[in-house]
């Protein structure tokens, strides 16, 4: 069927529903399997429903349902991808059709970096206006069943719930109901979704007109009370913000101040004046919705889009909280789901560019400190995937060593550690650097390593003693301890805590001998890996109940 398959090459692709009868008529199909989100949201902290400010993202690009349609990937030549996932909370999938299913590769990526992903339910123009009188101005069974449904599908194909978009006048009957139909969509899908969400758009008033309001107030709180969160629209000044912080209370994390990074309209900044926008936000304890950020890929051009996409993410860090990684084991080769080749083990296995976000791996945080560090993605060269993990700086002058802080941490430390690195010292003199990984922990008074006599380490860093070797039993598993190939160095390393909390993963570049002048250094990254040595000597569980079904055998 052509709502499944490319109808040019037959591959399998995602896709949305037009109108009311396509929602009511929708079922699972076998044909859809393809469609279903393989990866599980990875835990990670703090919890979404902390109480510290949230930044959602909200993604929409040219209509949507580009490049990414494609589930099994494409060929194509620099495309548009989100890696900062350390930084935000909540990614929405925008279309204009409506209902928008986000197609599964970015649920993937988004889940395996522990981001929920929201769909979009979009009415609008006089379409939309009829739309909206056939399912809300008559009883609740109408509105129930597409509530039902839109839970249903949220279930069905494992994303995380919808952001609810009416840009269109609704009849008093109708507005009448809405509150209700918004109550019962939020009861769905939190019984249908472990942790699933529903923002409603500041969009229609509770009279039916549809007046942007840029912000919450008497006229559209209703419809804030009726679900989890009210995403604002963009032309707001600060006495908005003052009087939502005001009037949500205690909710003030729910509601997320519209940031249209194309700046259209009377707004206060997007483009690389964002940072100005975010500010003001968090100033006043809000969380934030930050629109349409492929304005970078889309106005500065796909040619130098990574450089551009580290700058506009950078300039926005300072307002943007990290999430930490609360589970192990961390494995990552920093792919992006993307490239120009694709490696296996440090050799090229195949030139050409590809693309495939269902392909990314955890995403690490993306330090920049002007003039003395960058981290970046390289193509030209990687361990494993598309790409590696670039990371430039200089050693300052009389100082030994730089750590560059690739993930925060928030677990208790099991026993036993072991850590696998692979990297690549690039430039004149490689052989003038040690590069090694850090672990700190948060200090504790009973944290300490290794048996019971040794001491707390000072300020908590732990420095993982190398493996020239893989234990017994763990051969296969750190089969590349001290290996290495096609350039890249192989190191194993085992760390013994009792009572500890791991903090950070860091990279320690460090320089042989010391020196009265800064030294210059970039590092590739191939493959990080923190493991749980008890968990690791389990046996993996076996696969069961694999099933092939619609072969054609050629």
């Amino acid at each position: 069927p052509a709502r499944h398959f490319d109808t040019r090459t037959t591959e399998p692709i995602s896709f949305f529903l037009s109108g009311l009868e396509e929602l009511l008529a929708w079922q699972p199909d076998g044909n859809d399997d393809f469609n279903v989100s393989a990866v599980p949201l990875a835990k990670r902290q703090p919890p979404l429903h902390s109480k510290r400010p949230r930044t959602l993202v909200c993604h929409d690009m040219r209509g949507g349902y580009l490049e990414d349609r494609f589930i099994q990937g494409s060929a194509t030549r620099n495309p548009y991808v989100f890696y900062h996932w350390r930084y935000i909370d909540i990614f929405v999938y925008f279309s204009h059709h409506t209902v928008t299913i986000p197609p599964v590769c970015w649920t993937n990526a988004a889940h395996r970096n522990g981001v929920p992903v929201l769909g979009t339910f979009i009415t609008e123009w006089t379409d939309g206006q009829k739309l909206c009188e056939a399912f809300l101005a008559g009883g609740e069974e109408a509105y129930h069943a597409v509530s039902e449904q839109l839970a249903r599908i949220a279930q069905h194909y494992r994303f995380d719930g919808w952001l609810v978009n009416m840009e269109n006048t609704l009849s008093a009957a109708a507005v009448a109901n809405l509150p209700r139909f918004l109550r019962h969509l939020t009861a769905q899908v939190h019984s249908a979704v472990p942790g699933g969400l529903v923002i409603w758009y500041d969009s229609v008033l509770q009279n039916g007109a549809l007046r942007w309001q840029n912000e919450l107030n008497e006229e559209n709180r209703v419809f804030f009370n009726a679900c989890d969160g009210l995403f604002t629209n963009y032309n707001w000044k600060e006495e908005h913000l003052e009087r939502t912080r005001a009037l949500a209370g205690p909710r003030h994390t729910d509601v997320y101040v519209g940031i249209d990074v194309f700046a259209r309209g009377d707004v206060i900044g997007g483009g690389f004046d964002t940072d100005k926008s975010l500010r003001l936000i968090r100033q006043h304890g809000l969380s934030a919705a930050i629109f349409a950020p492929g304005w970078v890929y889309e106005h500065l051009g796909e040619e130098n889009f990574l450089h551009n996409e580290n700058k506009f993410w950078g300039s926005l860090a300072e307002y943007l909280p990290t999430h930490s990684i609360c589970t192990l084991p961390l494995a990552t080769s920093f792919s992006l789901g993307m490239g120009t080749s694709r490696f296996l083990a440090g050799k090229e296995e195949e030139a050409g560019s590809w693309y495939d976000l269902s392909a990314q791996d955890i995403q690490p945080l993306y330090p920049e400190r002007e003039g003395r560090l960058s981290t970046s993605c390289c193509l030209q060269d990687a361990w494993c995937g598309g790409s590696s993990l670039r990371v430039q700086g200089t050693i300052p002058p009389g100082e030994e060593r730089v750590a560059v802080r690739l993930f925060s941490l928030q677990m208790p430390a099991p026993p036993k550690l072991f850590l696998t690195l692979l990297y690549k010292l690039e430039g004149p003199h490689p052989d003038k650097f040690a590069v090694a990984l850090e672990l700190t922990t948060w200090d504790s008074g009973t944290c300490h390593e290794g048996n019971v006599t040794s001491l707390p380490e000072p300020n908590s860093r732990h420095h993982p003693r190398f493996l020239p070797a893989p234990p017994p039993g763990l051969a296969k598993l750190l089969a590349d301890c001290n290996r290495g190939s096609h350039g890249w160095t192989s190191r194993c390393y085992e760390l013994d805590l009792q009572d500890c909390s791991l903090r950070d993963l860091s990279l320690l570049v460090s320089r042989h001998q010391p020196s009265p002048q800064e030294t210059p250094f970039t590092c590739l990254l191939g493959e990080v890996r923190v493991l749980d040595a008890a968990s690791m000597a389990a046996s993996p569980a076996q696969v069961q109940s694999l099933m092939a079904s619609q072969l054609w055998w050629q």
